[in-house]
């Protein structure tokens, strides 16, 4: 795993379509438990060739070209459509190994991917030989179950990310921008089996609400799948920064949604982890992090197990659902037929919903984003900037915002998304609010406190299946209601799905 990216990367909030788990009836197959034999016999093979080449699988070195020969050979054989891709970085050559199963929309990619290259000092079994093997045995089980996917498959196992992500930057960079669109969700596994594991998830919602903003579009979802198979065994997780550290970053960077699993590499593990997950607190997560000792030896057999556990119930769920219908959706590039302060009961003096182009504004971080999540307009909570970042804000109390009426299918599963953010000074409180509701009732609802907030475009679900068969209406709200603060809020890509 690379140093950090620039911090550009984590600023950015590009459009991607949402990524929906399927209903359990849409799965052909249950998800399979990946043999921890077999992911662990292929960490033997990738031992075994750096052992035989230097001590290493680095960018460049024969080590790093006999595992990416050994992964092709492994999915030729399972009926894979291989390709060995090369690109030159510091003069040397180096490849990407791309696998693609059979079948699917081609218009709709779900793409797993892992970094095959270690460090020059050691032969990179956790980093990343972990992940590696963990995707490699998921491709070979798709194979065995002849798995049927309504997405296409697409694997991958990138050269050079230990160098700054240089196969996966590549390989991003080069595609058409129409290929580029078909890929509509990119899993990523890096550092799966560390001894001193916790489980993080990539943070896909911002909801941990510190560092990078949240993921494209899509990405909160693909975070609630994996969620989803650890609560099922009974494994706490927490968030780890959607900051592009590993190969999703040039993915992110073009507005895929992303998500991947995380068991930590030179942080410390503090109490508080060692209590949630066990293992030794104020030791790292890896202690052997790109040096020589990490060997076969330098593996959790047990996060390894549920790992790749998990990457085969995430690839089984997102590969197999059934895609959304579009029931009703706004982006606010058209007037849509809003109205605000809908009842005449709003007390807010400025900083009044409207649709339009908005312009950025910064106090202690950024407030009011002029960036939209997708087109030119959005909904905002005063859209003009001013000469002092509060001279648009919220200010007075609450505005509102209604949508127009709108026809509900009956006897369906229905989902309320959209990209929204909250955004206000250090002197707030629980009294100030972003609110959505759906006939009178909150589905979704963010409160302040007392600590600076910046603006970050996330993405909100409600279930709003009890509203099947009804007209409804969304009412947005938001509130300075606790005295002057800096209160900012905006809305994109309202959407009910079915």
């Amino acid at each position: 795993m690379k140093a950090r990216l620039l911090a550009a990367l984590a600023a950015l909030s590009l459009a991607a379509p949402l990524v929906h788990a399927a209903p359990a009836s849409a799965v052909q197959f249950a998800p399979p438990n990946i043999s921890l034999a077999n992911v662990k016999a292929h960490l033997t093979q990738f031992q075994a060739i750096a052992t035989s080449n230097g001590g290493n699988r680095a960018h460049g070195r024969p080590g790093y070209l006999a595992s990416a020969n050994y992964v092709k050979a492994q999915l030729d054989a399972a009926g894979f459509q291989t390709v060995l891709q090369s690109f030159t970085y510091n003069g040397l050559t180096g490849y990407n190994v791309l696998a693609d199963w059979p079948g699917g929309n081609p218009d709709d990619i779900l793409m797993v991917g892992a970094h095959l290259d270690s460090v020059a000092a050691g032969p990179g079994i956790n980093d990343n030989g972990s992940g590696s093997a963990a995707i490699l045995e998921t491709a070979l089980e798709v194979s065995r179950q002849a798995l049927q996917p309504t997405k296409h498959l697409r694997f991958a196992w990138w050269g050079a990310e230990e160098l700054g992500l240089r196969g996966s930057q590549h390989y991003v960079t080069n595609l058409a921008a129409t290929e580029r669109a078909k890929i509509k969700a990119y899993l990523n596994f890096d550092m799966v089996g560390s001894p001193n594991a916790g489980y993080f998830l990539y943070d896909g919602d911002n909801s941990d609400g510190v560092g990078a903003g949240p993921g494209p579009a899509g990405s909160a979802q693909l975070e609630q799948v994996l969620q989803g198979y650890f609560t099922s065994i009974g494994v706490p997780t927490r968030g780890t920064d959607f900051d592009g550290r590993s190969d999703y970053g040039p993915f992110i960077s073009r507005g895929i949604a992303a998500g991947g699993t995380f068991t930590g590499a030179e942080g410390i593990k503090s109490s508080a982890q060692a209590q949630l997950w066990g293992g030794t607190a104020g030791q790292a997560f890896d202690v052997c992090y790109h040096r020589a000792c990490d060997t076969t030896a330098n593996i959790n057999d047990t996060a390894l197990d549920r790992n790749a556990d998990a990457i085969a119930h995430a690839v089984w769920t997102i590969s197999t659902a059934t895609p959304p219908v579009t029931v009703w959706s706004d982006d606010f590039e058209a007037a849509g037929g809003w109205t605000v302060n809908p009842s005449g009961t709003d007390t807010a003096t400025t900083g009044q919903w409207e649709r339009g182009d908005p312009a950025a504004t910064t106090s202690s971080g950024a407030k009011q984003l002029g960036t939209t999540v997708s087109g030119v307009n959005d909904l905002v909570t005063g859209r003009l900037a001013g000469a002092a970042a509060g001279d648009h804000d919220i200010d007075g109390g609450l505005t509102s915002v209604q949508s127009p009426p709108i026809a509900l299918p009956s006897g369906a599963t229905l989902t309320l998304s959209l990209s929204w953010y909250l955004a206000h000074g250090s002197n707030a409180s629980s009294a100030d609010l972003f609110r959505v509701k759906v006939n009178g009732t909150t589905v979704f609802q963010q409160l302040g406190a007392a600590s600076d907030r910046g603006g970050a475009w996330a993405t909100a679900t409600a279930n709003i299946s009890s509203f099947a068969g009804q007209t409804v209406t969304i009412l947005i709200e938001a509130a300075d209601a606790s005295g002057a603060s800096l209160v900012e809020a905006g809305v994109d890509d309202v959407k009910i799905t079915r």
